[in-house]
């Protein structure tokens, strides 16, 4: 029974994952793993990290085809910001291993708190559409993508909430066509990250089956959803830095009181 209700409650909250991952194109982990550590009952953070890892790189590329048949995902862009976050992923993964999983999670929600605080100042700006990488930003993507993998790696994450600003603030194109884009590094980094985990018997593979199921519904809700938002002025945005910023705060909160228990 107990085992039961352990996995129906990580399908649910892989349609969660799943939604939040076509609506924002970032968020993934940040959700899944306060999900598996808080809902789930999953005892050990890096083994949330290790699965969430893994669930979210497949849920995010579900949600990449769901934008990519929407024609919201630049593909030259995501493959470079992919290549160079891959490296970085695999260092920054290789060396979270080695902190306390509690402490890790208070570092990355104090991340996740900056980077809602830029979103936010930056919520009216619009991009420019048909933007593209070319000669002149190249070097930008890749630094950018470097630097965002290194972090998705560290802290076990797809990086989404990451990779978005990453690729507004290097090619200034639209949010929603970021959004798009960034799956394609989400799932890059998730796949990196979790390898690296699972080489350590990190990885919850019958959980993570579970949560991939669920993110299948959530994933396609997500992405017509996105469409919805997208339509109007700030408003996606809005969301997408409101969204991390609570979850930060919430992540804070439990991850003080476990090192302070």
């Amino acid at each position: 029974m107990i085992d039961t209700l352990h996995y129906a409650l990580g399908g649910f909250s892989g349609t969660l994952v799943g939604f939040v991952l076509g609506l924002v194109g970032g968020g993934g982990s940040i959700l899944a793993v306060p999900l598996l550590l808080y809902l789930v009952g999953v005892k050990e953070p890096h083994v949330a990290i290790g699965t969430s890892a893994f669930a979210v790189a497949a849920n995010a590329a579900i949600g990449l085809l769901n934008h990519a048949r929407a024609g919201t995902v630049n593909w030259r862009c995501g493959y470079i910001y992919a290549a160079t976050g891959v490296v970085g992923a695999f260092g920054g993964s290789t060396l979270g291993k080695s902190i306390d999983g509690h402490k890790l999670l208070i570092l990355f929600a104090l991340l996740m708190i900056g980077v809602a605080i830029l979103m936010f100042r930056s919520r009216g700006d619009e991009g420019i559409d048909g933007a593209q990488c070319n000669r002149e930003n190249v070097g930008k993507v890749a630094a950018y993508g470097l630097g965002t993998g290194a972090f998705s790696g560290f802290f076990g994450i797809g990086g989404g909430f990451l990779i978005v600003p990453g690729l507004i603030a290097s090619t200034h194109m639209p949010i929603l066509r970021a959004i798009g884009t960034s799956l394609i590094a989400v799932t890059a980094f998730g796949l990196t990250t979790s390898i690296n985990y699972a080489a350590s018997g990190l990885v919850d593979w019958t959980l993570a089956f579970v949560f991939i199921v669920g993110g299948l519904v959530g994933s396609a809700l997500g992405t017509r959803a996105s469409r919805a938002l997208s339509a109007e002025k700030g408003k996606l945005n809005t969301v997408f830095a409101s969204f991390v910023m609570i979850v930060a705060f919430y992540m804070l909160w439990k991850s003080w009181g476990a090192l302070t228990a």
